[in-house]
């Protein structure tokens, strides 16, 4: 019979009339993964900072080891032998490698009252190099270096002092393949030494072949833990969604022909270190993917379009001849973005979620000129955040008190009420939920029956499969080849244009 490492004991979390964790009762095994899956909002995250101390527990309790341990921060929570690899960025800017890695810990790097920088840079790059992440240079700004990179320099940090057990809260969402199969190399050593993992996915495949067990919470509550053997996604879905996940999952159509009318051109765009000489067009009505490894240039194309890259040179052109070179001018002509970096580039984390979702429709919501409407301000916010489904207080909550996955709820209500024409969506699925991930489909289904365009980028290759007229690969900053819509189409052939 397998050891029980950690209990969770009627556990409570309330934020303000938000019941985020009711009374949350289950066990964890040592040396197993251990899912959570759920709905955006179920109460996965809510359960797990409450563990690793970002937030206090209302009441219950968790015991460790047969101790109960309530931290009240990471570095306590660390200290217990708890770490945590968050869903956002978790590294902090103005800190070297090194400071992030060991911070809360520079104590073992201080005598007589002064820090031995040397020796801190020397074993925070003996930890990246034993990794597999020597390219990643412990005495550099953690700044230079890109989202991606810097998740995989949490992974060290979470992990490179054996901790009993580490949360892993959708973190496969931020990396490309090349950074989750390193992720699940660290998952499985981790579990073969006796530790335990917390995995919080809304992959399910991704969960039912990287976990030993799996439990579900449902609106906060307690539903659920199974073995992963013996149950599959259909099974899942279920649990998480209290019913069937019926229709169109991906687009059924094959063989319609997009329109040959182009509304944009981008020609020979280049941005230094990141892409060269990209060239394309979009066409009314079209999906258009990129995908590509990390570090092909495919997120960088997103921004270069809408005018987001200060460095670009080579010309972003729409149908009537103008020029795409600042996010005001993407905006003003019916231009929308949505960044793979949620929290730094496509939300005000400390502003309410009407406030975000009126941000870039505030010329249209005025009662005078140049007076904004109060009243038309809150019906705006409030229908688009009901067609989204966010989950919420109300409009008057701040973005940052929400799931990851309801953030980007948001972030998609504001561009689909701007009504934008040209949609250049980055990773637009990433950390929502089975059911939502089918809403945004059928959406973008609709939208480009409608006449919208949309530049789709995503390391989902599934969702490029599934969604997109046409896909081009990125390779070391170039498109390295095109695949159209087809059903014989598989990611396999995906794959070999990117490597």
């Amino acid at each position: 019979m397998s050891e029980v490492r950690l209990q969770v004991q009627n556990l409570c979390k309330t934020f303000g009339i938000t019941k985020a964790v009711q009374n949350v009762s289950f066990n964890i095994n040592k040396g197993e993964v251990h899912a959570l899956i759920g709905e955006n909002g179920s109460g996965k995250s809510t359960l797990t900072n409450m563990l690793t101390g970002i937030y206090t527990i209302d009441s219950g309790h968790f015991i460790l080891d047969g101790k109960e341990i309530h931290p009240k921060n990471q570095v306590e929570a660390n200290n217990e032998g708890v770490s945590i690899i968050v869903q956002e960025l978790g590294t902090l800017s103005g800190l070297t490698v090194a400071e992030n890695i060991f911070l809360g810990h520079e104590d073992r790097f201080v005598k007589f009252g002064i820090k031995n920088t040397n020796a801190m840079n020397r074993e925070a790059q003996g930890l990246l190099d034993k990794y597999g992440f020597g390219r990643i240079k412990a005495s550099a700004m953690v700044d230079d270096y890109n989202f991606e990179d810097r998740k995989l320099v949490e992974i060290v940090k979470a992990t490179y002092f054996q901790p009993k057990i580490v949360v892993i809260d959708e973190t496969t969402t931020a990396l490309s393949q090349e950074g989750r199969e390193e992720l699940y190399k660290q998952m499985n050593r981790i579990r073969s030494e006796g530790n335990t993992i917390i995995f919080i996915s809304h992959d399910l495949p991704e969960v039912l072949r990287m976990s030993d067990t799996i439990t579900c919470l449902r609106d906060g509550v307690y539903i659920d833990t199974v073995k992963s053997s013996e149950i599959d996604e259909d099974g899942l879905k279920r649990l998480m969604v209290g019913r069937e996940v019926t229709g169109d999952y991906y687009r059924s159509d094959y063989g319609e022909k997009v329109s040959d009318e182009v509304v944009l051109t981008v020609d020979n765009v280049s941005v230094p270190g990141q892409i060269h000489d990209v060239s394309f067009k979009l066409h009314k009505g079209e999906i258009l993917g990129f995908g590509g490894l990390s570090e092909s240039g495919m997120h960088e194309v997103g921004k270069a379009c809408f005018g987001a890259s200060f460095d670009r040179t080579g010309s972003v052109t729409l149908a009537d001849g103008t020029h795409i070179n600042n996010i005001p001018s993407a905006i003003k002509h019916s231009m929308a973005y949505t960044s793979k970096d949620r929290d730094n580039e496509s939300v005000v984390m400390n502003q309410s979620i009407g406030d975000n979702i009126c941000l870039p429709s505030l010329d249209s919501l005025t009662s005078l000129p140049g007076v904004l409407s109060d009243r038309k301000m809150k019906d705006f916010a409030n229908t688009y955040a009901a067609e989204m489904s966010v989950k919420m207080v109300d409009t008057d909550q701040f973005v940052s008190d929400l799931s990851g996955g309801n953030k980007q709820k948001v972030v998609l209500a504001r561009w689909i009420g701007k009504d934008s024409d040209i949609l250049v969506l980055d990773s637009p699925t990433r950390g929502i939920d089975i059911k939502v991930k089918q809403d945004i489909y059928q959406l973008m289904d609709r939208m480009r029956k409608s006449g919208k365009s949309i530049i789709m980028i995503s390391e989902e290759l599934m969702e490029l499969i599934g969604m997109c007229d046409r896909i081009l690969i990125m390779k070391d900053g170039a498109i390295s080849g095109e695949l159209m819509r087809s059903p014989e189409l598989d990611e396999n052939s995906l794959i070999a244009k990117m490597v």
